[in-house]
């Protein structure tokens, strides 16, 4: 791909990525089961205000992502401000696009800043899955409301006698796409046949990312984990992701069922991401407001994409494939010239078949693109882990990304870095970052 003569966001004056926190992440129904998505996302923000010592009044927008938002307040950002010793009159928005919601948000925080609008902005997300509640059938809650309105006792026995003996069972949280029925880990079973990743490979890629994951926490690279404390008297601290498995191997992991193909599948529990809890946050201003507020950013925003799919043609889990062309265009960039290269692991099938794609001529050109993309060195690719070790809450997944980027970059003074997500629904985002 040739470097394009596109300009970055904002040649003059970029976005800068001054401050990033977040909570550990835990595997859902442990350690945070008792809590919701604004208890989890406000220690997440008063950390990251805090640790940037600014003036809490210079913040003129939150913007937080979240995918499975509570029914009794799904405005889970203003929550977050409501709840937390933020200024109250801070607005503040909720936005959702699945797996890639919080990078979402800083996209948002992004274009708030380039327009003129705001000038400090929080951007992050949550995802508390032990909050996920069961839902009543449609049939049953048409049959309860009708009951509630009703004025005489033989209304409300009349109404109840629509539902029958199935609508009584309650439809529990599950992960699948609406258009095709198809759940996340049956696309990534997809993609693993057509793209002939095999179950050792897969196991392999686990294995790697749970080794880099636990060496870079002994290492003491994620400054941007909080402790938090949990338990009934908040008294256990949490400082690290509890689902780390710095002794797992491939022959350990071998042991394992597959999940969504019984007979003929390679997805397991292991090779895939789990179900977690988590808040995360960066905070995003003008480079200019930075120098102002004697601050020196982690890294600024050089450019970022965002794809849709067509998920009857494509399988859903390809919008890094899809997002990442256009990303180092307008970043005036090629592959080659990221010192570091972030891929969010849903599963590790998707992300060991699209960076197979990446680096075939004929692969990409039959998905449409030009030209592959380019072969990615292992050596600088999610090199303190992913989301296979780490965890993934839905909604925090991509501003964790982004602050555990930017981290690294200013450790390293790394020039370029690339972070790149699949959602469902078919849906891709990727950004450049730069220092």
């Amino acid at each position: 791909m040739a470097a394009s003569k596109s300009p970055k966001l904002s040649n003059d004056d970029p976005v800068a990525i001054v401050d990033a926190v977040r909570t550990p992440f835990a595997k859902a129904w442990t350690h945070y089961k008792d809590w919701t998505h604004a208890d989890l996302g406000r220690q997440a923000v008063t950390e990251l205000v805090n640790r940037a010592d600014i003036d809490p009044n210079r913040i003129d927008e939150l913007i937080f992502g979240c995918v499975a938002a509570p029914m009794d307040g799904p405005n889970v950002g203003r929550e977050v401000v409501l709840r937390s010793q933020l200024p109250k009159h801070i607005p503040a928005t909720t936005v959702q696009m699945y797996c890639a919601s919080s990078a979402y948000a800083a996209v948002q925080g992004i274009n708030s800043l380039l327009v003129g609008t705001s000038e400090v902005v929080i951007a992050g997300g949550v995802e508390a899955m032990s909050a996920a509640r069961a839902r009543f059938s449609l049939p049953l809650t048409h049959a309860l409301r009708d009951a509630m309105s009703a004025r005489s006792l033989q209304a409300r026995v009349a109404a109840l006698r629509q539902v029958s003996p199935g609508d009584l069972k309650p439809q529990t949280p599950a992960i699948e796409e609406p258009t095709t029925g198809k759940s996340m880990g049956e696309s990534a079973e997809d993609m693993a046949k057509e793209y002939g990743i095999s179950r050792r490979a897969q196991d392999e890629y686990t294995e790697m990312t749970h080794h880099r994951a636990a060496e870079a926490y002994e290492e003491g690279r994620f400054p941007d984990v909080m402790t938090v404390l949990a338990g009934e008297e908040f008294d256990e601290p949490v400082d690290r992701d509890t689902m780390v498995r710095p002794d797992t191997s491939v022959d350990q992991m071998a042991k394992l069922r597959p999940v969504f193909d019984k007979k003929h599948g390679t997805i397991t529990a292991a090779n895939s991401s789990p179900l977690t809890d988590g808040a995360s946050a960066v905070m995003l201003m003008r480079e200019s407001t930075a120098k102002e507020l004697g601050l020196e950013p982690l890294a600024l925003v050089r450019s970022y994409s965002q794809v849709g799919l067509d998920i009857q043609k494509h399988n859903l889990l390809l919008g890094p494939t899809f997002a990442t062309p256009t990303a180092l265009e307008r970043a005036g960039a090629e592959l080659d010239d990221m010192d570091l290269v972030e891929m969010h692991e849903a599963f590790a099938a998707q992300v060991l078949a699209n960076l197979e794609i990446w680096k075939s001529d004929e692969l990409c050109q039959s998905l449409g693109l030009d030209e592959a993309i380019g072969e990615v060195d292992m050596e600088t690719f999610n090199v303190n882990g992913g989301s296979v070790a780490l965890g993934h809450p839905f909604g925090a997944t991509g501003a964790r990304m982004i602050g555990q980027l930017a981290g690294e970059m200013q450790r390293r003074d790394d020039n370029l870095g690339l972070l790149t997500m699949c959602a469902a629904g078919g849906l891709g985002l990727s950004m450049v970052l730069e220092r």
